[in-house]
Protein backbone atom coordinates (compact mmCIF):
# COMPACT_ATOMS: atom_id res chain seq x y z
CA UNK A 1 0.00 0.00 0.00
CA UNK A 2 1.57 3.30 -0.90
CA UNK A 3 1.75 6.55 1.10
CA UNK A 4 -1.00 8.10 -1.06
CA UNK A 5 -3.52 5.36 -0.98
CA UNK A 6 -2.91 5.35 2.70
CA UNK A 7 -3.47 8.88 3.09
CA UNK A 8 -6.72 8.81 0.79
CA UNK A 9 -8.20 6.00 2.25
CA UNK A 10 -7.76 7.55 6.25
CA UNK A 11 -8.65 10.49 5.12
CA UNK A 12 -12.17 8.80 3.46
CA UNK A 13 -12.38 6.71 6.66
CA UNK A 14 -11.97 9.77 9.09
CA UNK A 15 -14.83 11.58 7.33
CA UNK A 16 -17.36 8.59 7.37
CA UNK A 17 -17.00 8.34 11.19
CA UNK A 18 -16.77 11.96 11.88
CA UNK A 19 -20.00 12.39 10.09
CA UNK A 20 -21.81 9.29 11.83
CA UNK A 21 -20.59 10.55 15.03
CA UNK A 22 -21.89 14.45 14.86
CA UNK A 23 -25.48 13.67 15.36
CA UNK A 24 -24.50 12.12 18.81
CA UNK A 25 -24.59 13.69 22.33
CA UNK A 26 -26.27 16.88 20.93
CA UNK A 27 -28.15 19.08 23.41
CA UNK A 28 -30.82 21.33 21.39
CA UNK A 29 -31.84 24.93 22.69
CA UNK A 30 -33.98 24.73 25.32
CA UNK A 31 -33.33 28.47 26.89
CA UNK A 32 -31.90 31.26 25.86
CA UNK A 33 -33.35 30.96 22.47
CA UNK A 34 -32.53 33.50 20.12
CA UNK A 35 -34.63 35.03 17.48
CA UNK A 36 -33.88 34.07 13.41
CA UNK A 37 -31.58 31.14 15.15
CA UNK A 38 -32.83 27.73 14.64
CA UNK A 39 -34.32 25.57 17.30
CA UNK A 40 -32.50 22.76 16.68
CA UNK A 41 -29.15 23.99 16.61
CA UNK A 42 -27.06 22.16 19.22
CA UNK A 43 -26.15 24.58 22.29
CA UNK A 44 -22.29 22.56 22.03
CA UNK A 45 -21.86 20.97 19.56
CA UNK A 46 -18.55 19.20 21.25
CA UNK A 47 -16.49 19.58 17.92
CA UNK A 48 -13.25 18.95 19.24
CA UNK A 49 -14.37 15.79 21.75
CA UNK A 50 -15.97 14.17 18.08
CA UNK A 51 -12.75 14.99 16.44
CA UNK A 52 -10.16 13.11 18.78
CA UNK A 53 -13.12 10.40 18.89
CA UNK A 54 -13.02 10.06 15.01
CA UNK A 55 -9.55 10.11 14.70
CA UNK A 56 -8.75 7.31 17.50
CA UNK A 57 -11.54 5.59 15.75
CA UNK A 58 -10.18 6.21 12.12
CA UNK A 59 -6.86 5.19 13.53
CA UNK A 60 -7.98 1.58 14.87
CA UNK A 61 -9.64 0.85 11.49
CA UNK A 62 -7.18 1.91 9.16
CA UNK A 63 -4.82 -0.20 11.45
CA UNK A 64 -7.04 -3.30 10.89
CA UNK A 65 -7.36 -2.77 7.23
CA UNK A 66 -3.63 -2.00 6.68
CA UNK A 67 -2.64 -5.56 8.99
CA UNK A 68 -4.70 -7.05 6.11
CA UNK A 69 -3.55 -5.90 3.06
CA UNK A 70 0.20 -5.48 3.84
CA UNK A 71 0.10 -9.31 4.97
CA UNK A 72 -2.42 -9.86 1.89
CA UNK A 73 -5.37 -11.44 3.85
CA UNK A 74 -7.36 -8.87 1.91
CA UNK A 75 -6.12 -8.75 -1.53
CA UNK A 76 -8.43 -7.71 -4.27
CA UNK A 77 -6.28 -8.44 -7.43
CA UNK A 78 -6.43 -12.24 -6.43
CA UNK A 79 -10.37 -11.88 -5.64
CA UNK A 80 -10.71 -10.90 -9.44
CA UNK A 81 -9.14 -13.80 -10.83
Amino acid sequence: MSITGSLVIFVILWWIVFFSLLPLDVNRQKKGFIRGSDPGAPENPRIIKKFIYSTLITSIIFIIIYILVNYEILNVRNLLN
